[in-house]
């Protein structure tokens, strides 16, 4: 028989040890790389387009892009997609979710700044991503500075 001192003191580490284990936090997974998947299927997907298979192509640009939401290039391909489609709400937050992950990527803010502007008549958003893009872009962007000027115009 055990006495009971010692049974105390081993249920009192047993509790212990059980609290102590309780609070830890489990390791986190390891990240898994899928932008090789990603880009594969964001190949397919441009060839699926170019025959004309827009529904396949669709599929695959979505799946490229939940795999790998930092390809701002996806990103972009998907949302003109969607834009073809008529599908602008989609296809703003696409360009959007890109940004987050590339938010230094000119064309996502140039595409955002086009539908949000012709398709959806927010001017406001328009503008702002078309300054951005301005800034960011390589070009010296006399057309862009055009619409800025008419869009400033409009909205202020």
């Amino acid at each position: 028989m055990v006495p009971d001192a010692v049974r105390s003191l081993l249920l009192i580490v047993l509790c212990a040890a059980l609290v102590s284990g309780c609070a830890s936090t489990p390791e986190p997974e390891p990240a898994v790389d899928r932008s090789a998947e990603a880009g594969e299927l964001a190949r397919q997907a441009w060839h699926a387009q170019q025959e004309g298979k827009l529904d396949e192509a669709l599929a695959h640009y979505r799946q490229a892009f939940s795999l790998d939401p930092r390809n701002a290039m996806t990103a972009n391909n998907l949302a003109l997609l969607l834009r073809e489609q008529g599908r602008f709400d989609e296809a703003v937050k696409t360009l959007r979710e890109g940004l987050e992950h590339s938010p230094d990527t000119a064309e996502l803010h140039y595409n955002l700044a086009v539908i949000s502007e012709l398709y959806l008549l927010d001017l406001a958003t328009a503008l702002r991503h078309y300054r951005r893009y301005r800034e960011l872009a390589d070009t010296e962007g006399k057309q862009v500075a055009g619409w800025i000027a008419d869009l400033e115009r409009r909205v202020e």
